[in-house]
This record gives structure tokens, C-alpha cells and sequence, in this order.
């Protein structure tokens, strides 16, 4: 049995198989098209599924969408009607596309489908999943949980924006809903944009500002913004904000209670911004810690799944976990809208077939590692027709050149195995550096990633090293939750660093893992498991035999504005228009010094700023 989920027309569009319960292939579209947060549906990301399984369209049984057009379409007819006149700006902006498509979307989804069939249209089981039954089904059902509570938070489905919900065996209940237009995913993402960042893209860089700051602003949020009730509930006064009626998403009396307009994209941060992001964020984590302890109360049970847009924050992850309300969380490592493919395709599993669940042990995520992958022999033959000079290396050999560039402070490019599902490069296509470097953090993001300097890298870790380093006893494979580095690691600002202020304190050790510890100690964790990557176990081995460091610097493979890299070919590109010294595809070793100079490259321009 093969069931085929779909995301897609709204940002970060994917593809998903799962076979006789299994999840066997997904894939963001974006990775294929290379078009950051591509919406178009997914054909790419399709082909790739049926590639994978082996299968052809006439082979699936079922297809599912993973949210119900005439739902939304609904939320936006009385949206208008309940904000005449105010709403008609946007109403006059979405109404032509819904008319001419998305009102029509079953029949346009068979006729994409048909052209990857081969055929004017696919004739198969179309099936529809709301939008937060799939974020639920994607974060109970792939979690190695029998029993759980569920919490989906994101901007907005058809017109859900928080759910919470009960997950036992096969079954899983929504409970509780909060409805749009009150929204925290929508709430942050008015914050991304007062701050002058990209909604949808760049609540990351919120979450990453908000240690430079001090949460000045919060009260002001819950005095105006957000009416939030001790079990976690939330009303938004919509006079401050434009999502509604308008085409931004702040209103003139934001700006007025704030103090000025948008900052403009790219103009330099201020205090202000950085007071900004830490007041959000303290907010959001207040909210999601209420919902979390509501949970516990109304379902009862030990563990919790989160899934949806907001379940990204790590930094509120983490507090969930030290709050101590559950013994363990779960996050789908696809928690946004590509992760509603695996929960649409999961939930006609368990839900529509009624199959039953299988235990095995652990998730049933595989590590996020779902998507493509190369054999030697296709690495070499790419390389070689994109003009490239490499050299062929056994493991062992090619894990200790690499840690000789990583010990020489170089940046290393990674590519191995199977492509990562979801926004986060897991040790397969990664850029990797040496974590007890002091110029790693800066050199990485104004050299390499081309991004602001201000932003934190993650570090990768032995699973079995991560208490000596960490304040975390539980698994973090999937880089979601935040957690502060061990007091005996850490190194104490002396009374004139103590003194910084902002964004004057980037630049300031502050453990012996300077690159990957944000300016009030805590890191994105990524727990690495001999089971799910051995090659990337190992080079953290011979790196801690090297250096007695178990540590990576761990950011995803791309540049400012550009997705993750896929095939050897995008590797090779953002290696030729970077300042990435060494790239590692699979045995393929390449240095710079050696690639032919014309092929070099000026990436900084090559894709939209995110």
C-alpha cells in the first residue's frame, strides 16, 4: 500500500511516500527547483518519492493534500464580510488566484499529478486532510510514542492556529482549537516584520536576536497585543495588526505603540530590534509553556509531539523540557508546512485505513535522512562533467584530511548519504568548522553563509559526550531544542566584557566551544547517533581522538537565501562561490587551490536575500 502526501501553494511545498506504513521518501520542492520556500506544487519532489520507492503514479493507492481549499476559502469570504470595508485591499488580491485556481484545486492537483503520469489527468484516490490533522499526525504518528499529547502551533491552516490533541495507539483527537485570526505563529511573524526581516523566513533570525536584547517590550505585548490565559489561551487585539484587512502585517497603531515604522530591510539592527526580539520571544515562550502545562492537565499523559511552524522555536522547546511538565517532548524535524505531506500521508494510514501502528524502537523519522542520495559512482561521473578536480579517498583517509582542515580552522563543505527532510542540515549537507575557534562564528557567516554576523551556529555531538558538555540528558537528533552549555565549560566574561552591551557582546568567548555558544551560553543541540550516521559519528570520534573536542560547528550547506543543497552539482557550485576551502562529497575530496579559476564564482548575488 502506498500513499502519496502533498503540500503545497503556500510556502515550503514537499512531497512525502510512506509504504505499508513506512516512510520510505520526502522532500521539499525547494530542493529541486532551487527556489527557497518554493510553493509551486511539487512536482520535482514527486518524481524523487516515486524514484526512490520504485513505483510509478499508476502504483499509488491514494493521495492526499495536506489542507481543504474550500476551508480556507471559507476563512477568507468571512474574514472580508466581518472587516467590509477595511479587508478589500487583500480580498481584491486573493480573490482572482482563488478564482482561477484554487477553488478549482482538485481538479488542477489531478491534472499535475497526470503530467508526472503521463497522462491529461490522474484518475486515482484524491483524498483531503485538514491542515492541523496533518501537523498533529506528523508529530504523533512518527514519534516513537504509544501515548502522547499532541500541540500543533503555526501562523494559520484553514482556520485552525493551535490545536491540542490526544495521540493513543492508532487514534488520534483534536481536543481543543484556537481560531484565526489569533495566532501566536502570526503573532511572531508580525515581529519578524516590524524588526525588518522576511516573514515565513526569517522568524530564525528573531529567535537568534533575542539574547542581544532585554524583553522591555513584553509587558507592553501582554498589556495591548495578547489577552493570555492561564491555560494557554489567546485573544490578539486585531487594531494593531494588518494581516487581516491589509497587505503587511502590522497596523499604525503597532507602529505608534512602538514607537516608529518597520525597520527597512538590510538597514543596520539597533538596540531597539534586539529589545524587540528578546520581548517576543519571552512572550511566545510564556504562551507555549501554558499550553504545554494545559496538556499535561487535560490529557495526562508524560510525553508530548509538537509539530506546526512555531514548534521550531528551539528556544521555547527547551524550556518546555527544563520546565519539567513532561518527561520527554518529541518534535517533528519538519514541524512547517513540508512536514504536512508525512502527516497527511500518515494520518489516511492510521486513520482512514486504520492501520495499525508498528513499534520499532525509535521514530519513525530515520533521522530526517529521506532524501536523495548518490552513489560513488554518480558523484564522480557529476563532478567530472561539471569540470571539477577531485581525488578519490577510502573512509578512513578522508576522515583524517578533513579533521586536518577542521583543526587548520578551514571551512569544510559535507556531503553524504541521503539528503535531510525538513530546515535543517543534520550532518548530510552541512558546512562544518572547529568549534573552539573564536573567529569560526564570524568567519562562517560574513565569509561563508554571506548572512548577518549576529547569528548563532549549532553544534553536533556525540550522543553519548552530550552530558559532559551540555545541560540535556535527553536525545536531540533533529537540532530542536535549545540548552545551555555545562558552568564548567563555560568561560566568565572578564569586568570590561561584563560590561557590553548588545551587539557588542558577539564577538566574546564564552566557553571552550566559542563558535557554537550563543551570548547566554546556550546552543541548538544536535544529538549524533552511531545508528542513524555513522560517518558523521565517526569524524566526531576522530576529531575528539584528535583534539578531545566530541564538537562540530554544524550549519546547513547553502548561502544566505539559497536552500539546502541537494545534488553534487549544487554542492560544487556554493563551493566555487564561497570561501569554503575543502568539500567532501561521499570519497570525492576537493580543494579549492585546485578547481580551475574560471569556474570560480561570486555567489553573494546568486539568490534573493532571505
Amino acid at each position: 500500500m502506498r500513499i502519496l502526501g502533498v503540500s503545497a501553494f503556500y510556502h515550503d511545498s514537499a512531497a512525502a511516500l510512506v509504504e505499508d506504513g513506512q516512510i520510505v521518501a520526502a522532500a521539499q520542492e525547494e530542493r529541486f527547483t532551487r527556489r527557497k520556500h518554493d510553493p509551486a506544487f511539487p512536482a520535482g519532489a514527486v518524481r524523487y518519492c516515486l524514484t526512490e520507492s520504485g513505483c510509478r503514479m499508476a502504483d499509488i493507492d491514494h493521495v492526499v493534500f495536506y489542507d481543504k481549499p474550500f476551508l480556507k476559502f471559507e476563512r477568507l469570504l468571512e474574514t472580508y464580510l466581518a472587516t467590509v470595508p477595511g479587508g478589500f485591499r487583500s480580498f481584491r488580491a486573493a480573490i482572482p488566484v482563488w478564482v482561477k485556481e484554487k477553488l478549482f484545486q482538485k481538479k488542477g492537483l489531478r491534472r499535475k499529478l497526470g503530467e508526472i503520469a503521463g497522462s491529461k489527468s490522474w484518475d486515482g484516490s484524491l483524498l483531503f486532510s485538514e491542515h492541523h490533522v496533518a501537523h498533529a499526525a506528523s508529530a504523533f504518528f512518527a514519534s516513537p510514542y504509544r501515548s502522547a499529547a499532541v500541540l500543533t502551533m503555526d501562523g494559520v491552516g484553514e482556520w485552525c492556529t493551535t490545536s491540542l490533541g490526544h495521540g493513543s495507539g492508532e487514534r488520534l483527537d483534536l481536543l481543543r482549537e484556537i481560531h484565526f485570526p489569533h495566532s501566536l505563529g502570526l503573532l511572531y511573524s508580525a515581529f519578524t516584520y516590524y524588526t525588518g526581516f522576511k516573514v515565513n523566513s526569517g522568524e530564525y533570525k528573531i529567535m537568534g536576536l533575542a539574547p542581544y536584547g532585554q524583553p522591555r517590550f513584553a509587558q507592553t505585548i501582554f498589556d495591548h497585543l495578547i489577552d493570555l490565559k492561564e491555560d494557554g489561551s489567546f485573544w490578539l487585539d486585531q487594531r494593531y495588526f494588518d494581516y487581516c484587512t491589509g497587505l503587511t502585517m502590522t497596523s499604525p497603531a503597532f507602529h505608534e505603540l512602538f514607537g516608529g515604522e518597520p525597520r527597512k530591510p538590510d538597514t543596520p539592527l539597533t538596540q531597539r530590534e534586539m529589545d524587540l526580539a528578546a520581548s517576543i520571544q519571552a512572550v511566545t515562550e510564556e504562551a507555549v509553556l501554558r499550553l504545554a502545562k494545559f496538556a499535561r492537565q487535560e490529557t495526562g499523559e508524560r510525553q508530548l509531539c509538537l509539530a506546526g511552524g512555531v514548534a521550531l522555536n528551539c528556544v521555547a522547546n527547551g524550556r518546555i523540557l527544563r520546565e519539567g511538565t513532561f518527561d520527554d517532548i518529541w518534535v517533528q524535524p519538519a514541524a512547517g508546512d513540508a512536514g504536512g505531506a508525512v502527516g497527511a500521508a500518515l494520518a489516511v494510514w492510521h486513520q482512514y485505513l486504520g492501520k495499525r501502528r508498528t513499534p520499532n524502537g525509535g521514530d519513525m523519522m530515520r533521522g530526517a535522512y529521506l532524501g536523495p542520495a548518490y552513489s560513488q559512482g554518480e558523484i564522480e561521473q557529476r563532478l567530472s562533467a561539471a569540470g571539477a578536480v577531485y581525488s578519490i579517498m577510502p573512509e578512513s583517509e578522508l576522515i583524517s584530511t578533513t579533521v586536518d582542515a577542521l583543526t587548520e580552522e578551514k571551512a569544510v563543505g559535507w556531503m553524504q548519504g541521503r539528503m535531510e527532510f525538513g530546515p535543517r542540515a543534520l550532518g548530510n549537507r552541512s558546512i562544518l568548522g572547529d568549534p573552539r575557534s573564536p573567529r569560526m562564528q564570524k568567519m562562517l557567516n560574513l565569509k561563508v553563509k554571506y548572512r548577518e554576523s549576529f547569528r548563532p551556529f549549532a553544534p553536533s555531538i556525540r550522543r553519548e559526550d552530550l552530558s559532559d558538555w551540555f545541560d540535556l540528558s535527553t536525545d536531540s537528533p533533529y537540532m530542536l531544542l535549545v540548552a545551555g552549555v555545562r558552568d564548567d565549560k563555560r568561560v566568565p566574561p572578564n569586568q570590561d566584557e561584563d560590561a557590553l552591551f548588545g551587539i557588542e557582546r558577539l564577538n566574546v568567548p564564552r566557553s571552550k566551544v566559542p563558535a557554537v555558544t550563543h551570548v547566554d551560553y546556550s546552543a541548538r543541540v544536535q544529538t549524533v547517533h552511531r545508528e542513524t550516521n555513522q560517518r558523521y559519528w565517526g569524524l566526531l570520534t576522530a576529531f575528539k581522538e584528535r583534539t578531545g573536542c566530541p564538537i562540530l560547528v554544524n550549519t546547513s550547506f547553502n548561502v544566505r537565501g539559497e536552500p539546502i543543497v541537494c545534488s553534487p552539482e549544487d554542492a560544487y557550485r556554493c563551493f566555487m562561490g564561497t570561501e569554503i576551502e575543502l568539500l567532501i562529497i561521499g570519497n570525492a575530496v576537493l580543494r579549492k587551490e585546485d578547481q580551475p579559476c574560471a569556474l570560480k564564482r561570486d555567489y553573494r548575488e546568486e539568490f534573493e536575500l532571505d
